[in-house]
């Protein structure tokens, strides 16, 4: 239950000040971004509560946020291997 609590202050925390905070927060995710995911349009909301939920997860359960990096980083690395290997099998003449 402490949890819960702990999650839903620090996710209400970070969600206000993302929003009161924008012009500058989206300056600095426009320079992050690659130019499809850059935040010209009016989704001040949506990447607020995107950070806010990642923010709060990570303040409460790190480790659970770490291996899911770990995790993650390790199967982009796979993929990135297996279809290096592909591309070199492949006869494009």
């Amino acid at each position: 239950m402490a949890q819960v609590v702990i999650w839903l202050i620090a996710f209400a925390a970070i969600l206000f000040l993302s929003l009161k905070r924008w012009p500058s927060l989206s300056a600095s995710l426009d320079c992050l971004l690659p130019q499809a995911m850059k935040t010209g349009g009016n989704n001040s909301v949506v990447w607020s509560l995107a950070l806010a939920v990642i923010g709060a997860t990570t303040l409460v359960r790190p480790v659970d946020v770490l291996m899911t990096a770990i995790v993650v980083g390790i199967l982009v690395l796979v993929a990135v291997k297996l279809g290096g290997w592909a591309m070199s099998k492949v006869d494009f003449h």
